[in-house]
């Protein structure tokens, strides 16, 4: 119990310094998260649009990170060599990417370097180089990536599991594209996607360093008053389908790559969050020790590795996970795997396994929070969430406090794990 209370006190300093305020733009509160940190001369500047990741697609798979790519080629007035030499030559590091339901501007520097930085960040935020040598060398370079998933049998079996459990719904397509998708984009697409997406009132700040928090919002107000203001986008949900569908890939290897998946029904701010946390380090997220290693591979010896997580997201949930084997056991493998999860199900964790997840659970939590980045992920995805800042800690005392019977009649309401879909590469 001591060790315990030594975490929450470390936590409590860690999450009390960081902060929820707004900026005002247009007419528009923008949310700032803010944590103050001097212990290094380093500014961190996250720019989150809401609703504009690849569940945006809108039938065009990969148009949301191929603008992402472009829009690291700089700007149009200096160009993309120029643009990241002026970076490089300061050290700073300007990036954009996308995920499923986020579009991201990253920056970060030293101290010294931020201004800067974030003139550079207007710059492409104003003149992003959407011009069409640009535009042809990202679609080179996206095809190229692509022919090199070809023959990367885990990618092909994790696209092909997605389009079995969210067939019909934004998450089934390949976030990258594929080979016809991004041969068929073009330029005006991007830019219609662009402009469609990028506006004030799906922005969320995060930013956090050696730098005072009035300070940055003089700074990043005239920024981005460039932006259109927008509305605000409401993001739907897609359940995955429990069909318990099956699809098998020929290709010339020795193993077979399997993965599968089912619906989880729990969505980001549900009360039960951190049951699943628990259930899910159990059954398979915590390697050897895990459920399914220790069946699977310990007793079988079916696999070098297995592995199952629960990925619960505002827009979609699902319990995945995979393994390797030789394709001999494919069958065999595959079986057990279900059985296993079946089991879990049925008859729940015991009470070793809950002890077990509880001390390295909150055993581990203050190496999730070392770095600046660490924490301001964590406090984004707490206002993402739905939850309050230092939410993290109530999580901690919920674990702590979970009982075998509140665990195991958790685990037995969500049989629904048990509808694997399966999706296979092999010879």
């Amino acid at each position: 119990m001591k060790f315990i209370v030594i975490i929450f006190l470390f936590l409590e300093g860690v999450l009390m310094s960081q902060s929820l305020s707004s900026i005002e733009v247009k007419g528009v509160k923008i949310p700032v998260i803010y944590e103050k940190d001097t212990h290094l001369p380093i500014t961190s500047l996250q720019l989150v649009v809401r609703k504009s990741g690849s569940i945006e697609d809108d039938g065009h798979a990969g148009l949301a990170r191929f603008t992402a790519s472009l829009l690291n080629e700089g700007s149009k007035k200096m160009g993309s060599i120029k643009f990241s030499t002026e970076l490089d030559q300061r050290a700073i590091n300007l990036s954009v990417h996308s995920g499923a339901e986020t579009f991201v501007y990253e920056l970060s520097c030293l101290k010294e370097q931020f201004p800067f930085g974030i003139s550079m960040l207007k710059q492409l935020l104003d003149d992003p180089n959407f011009t069409k040598e640009s535009f042809i060398k990202v679609q080179s370079q996206t095809l190229g990536y692509l022919s090199g998933k070809e023959n990367d049998f885990d990618y092909i079996a994790n696209v092909n599991l997605k389009k079995l459990i969210y067939k019909n719904t934004p998450i089934e397509h390949p976030f990258a594209g594929d080979e016809k998708s991004i041969k068929s984009l073009t330029l005006s697409e991007v830019e219609k996607f662009y402009e469609n997406h990028l506006d004030l009132s799906n922005l969320i700040i995060v930013v956090g360093g050696d730098i005072d928090e009035e300070e940055f919002k003089r700074l990043i107000i005239p920024i981005l008053g460039g932006l259109k203001k927008g509305t605000k986008r409401e993001l739907g949900y897609f359940d995955a389908n429990g069909d318990e569908k099956e699809k098998i890939i020929k290709k010339d290897t020795e193993q077979a790559y399997i993965y599968f998946g089912a619906p989880l029904y729990l969505k980001s701010g549900d009360r039960d969050i951190y049951k699943s946390k628990v259930a899910s380090f159990i059954l398979g997220e915590s390697g050897f020790g895990s459920r399914l290693m220790e069946e699977v591979r310990v007793k079988k010896g079916l696999a070098y590795s297995v592995y199952s997580r629960n990925g619960i997201n505002k827009s979609h949930s699902s319990f995945t996970g995979y393994l390797q084997t030789k394709t001999d056991n494919l069958k065999e493998a595959k079986k057990l795997v279900k059985n296993v999860i079946d089991n879990f199900v049925k008859e729940g964790a015991s009470a070793d396994e809950l002890e077990q997840a509880k001390k390295f659970l909150l055993g581990s939590e203050p190496l999730r929070n070392e770095t600046l980045s660490q924490r301001l992920n964590r406090a984004f995805f707490e206002y993402y969430g739905g939850y309050k800042l230092g939410h993290s800690k109530r999580v901690l005392q919920d674990i702590e406090k979970l009982s075998l019977k509140d665990l195991n009649d958790f685990i037995k309401k969500h049989s629904e794990i048990t509808k694997l879909s399966f999706s296979i590469v092999t010879k």
